[in-house]
């Protein structure tokens, strides 16, 4: 099942719970805007090459629309909208004023020059320019994008709007980026598994971690559960998939990661098929890389107590059903994912106030924010009797449907 189908599936089944009216649930899940562009740039041998870029602007009811940027081969119209439909809802569970947005280039970043890369990303700029903004849309990095890139779009747009480090968050720190940015995605990953868990009677400290996906956000939840006490027992990246069942050492494996360039190889462990890392025996279960790993075919064999979805959309909702019935509990990702925006919007507040917090400061909002998240789906599981992922949704549709409403959609 695609994003798109997965995503909508959920809303319809979150409208339903909420009671919504038919033309409200429509309005709702029309995104607000689509746009679809040409970048041609030289390429560094003289010719000329044609890129396609989108962004989907989905929801701006509660706030500027917000949501990444990536630079993948597939990006592909209806992923981008799934995901610009998820950023409304996430941002409405981490109750932040925003809405939600993503867009992309279907471009290959590995086989771009740095100057090419340059090119395509203030050509796309220019394109863009006056449909985002500090109170529009805000982008971010995404896949295949990262600080770099969010510097030239702050470079390219200034030069039409004059200076506004608040267009994009994700920057590097010298350009006005938050500190603790980098590992917020990671950290709020491990506060909500922190929050879960308590409220099981359990502790980080007594759990066997399985992770998936060694990027920006796997290897900062796998460092943290560690420093926490965590047992990270099993990770897996591109490169391949290593085990160890008294434990990896994840300082070690970081720095055999960086020369490397992935885990394979890592002699602190045994070398395993990354196919079966999902089904490795261990307590929590953290997908932190491509959607739909979870599906019908796996999700019988999956040894997991807890799942917590650090990726956008890694369960099907096949799957979903399945491990429900399993006792399986699963943390859903418009939760347990929202660290990185959570900051992005402590970033936007200090670009826009011009004045910067201290890192332990970010950490301790991001606490607060990740731990009522968590308090606020729990209640509407109790409300609607429902599990995590509908308790999320409903929590995050109900918050963009009222704010529609008060401000008076059918006028």
């Amino acid at each position: 099942m695609n994003a798109l189908t997965a995503t909508s599936r959920n809303f319809k089944q979150a409208a339903k719970l909420l009671g919504l009216d038919s033309k409200l649930e429509r309005s709702l899940l029309i995104p607000f805007r689509e746009i679809k562009v040409e970048c041609t740039i030289p390429k560094d041998d003289g010719s000329l090459a044609s890129f396609v870029g989108f962004r989907v602007q989905h929801d701006n009811a509660r706030g500027p629309m917000k949501g990444g940027i990536r630079y993948h081969p597939e990006v592909d119209p209806d992923e981008v909208n799934a995901l610009a439909q998820l950023m409304t809802w996430k941002t409405a569970v981490a109750n932040i004023p925003y809405g939600g947005a993503k867009g992309g280039v279907g471009c290959a970043p590995g086989e771009l020059s740095r100057a090419e890369l340059e090119r395509l990303t203030r050509v796309f700029t220019q394109k863009i320019h006056d449909l985002i903004g500090i109170h529009t849309d805000v982008p971010a990095p995404d896949m295949g994008t990262n600080p770099q890139t969010m510097a030239w779009i702050l470079d390219e747009y200034s030069k039409f709007h004059g200076y506004s480090p608040a267009v994009v968050t994700g920057k590097p720190v010298d350009l006005g980026g938050s500190l603790g940015r980098d590992a917020a995605t990671g950290r709020g990953v491990l506060f909500a598994t922190q929050a879960l868990l308590a409220e099981y009677g359990k502790n980080i400290s007594d759990q066997r971690f399985v992770i998936q996906g060694f990027g920006n956000v796997g290897s900062w939840a796998a460092q943290l559960i560690s420093e926490a006490g965590g047992k990270v027992v099993a990770v897996s990246d591109v490169s391949g998939a290593v085990k160890n069942s008294n434990g990896l050492d994840i300082d070690k494996l970081l720095k055999h990661s960086l020369v490397n360039r992935g885990v394979k190889g890592f002699d602190g462990g045994d070398a395993l098929d990354p196919s079966s890392l999902l089904t490795e025996d261990c307590d929590v279960l953290i997908p932190a890389a491509l959607g739909g790993v979870i599906n019908r075919e796996n999700a019988n064999d999956i040894r997991a107590k807890f799942i917590i979805e650090a990726a956008n959309h890694p369960t099907d909702p096949e799957a979903d059903e399945i491990l429900s019935k399993k006792g399986v509990l699963i943390l859903p990702d418009i939760l347990a994912n929202s660290g990185g925006v959570t900051v992005s919007y402590f970033e936007w507040v200090q670009n826009i106030q011009g004045f910067m917090w201290d890192e332990e400061k970010v950490n301790a909002e991001l606490k607060t924010y990740m731990i009522k998240g968590f308090k606020d789906v729990k209640e509407m599981c109790k409300t609607h009797n429902c599990d995590l992922r509908m308790g999320a949704f409903t929590l995050g549709v109900n918050r963009v449907a009222r704010a529609t409403v008060l401000r008076g959609w059918e006028a």
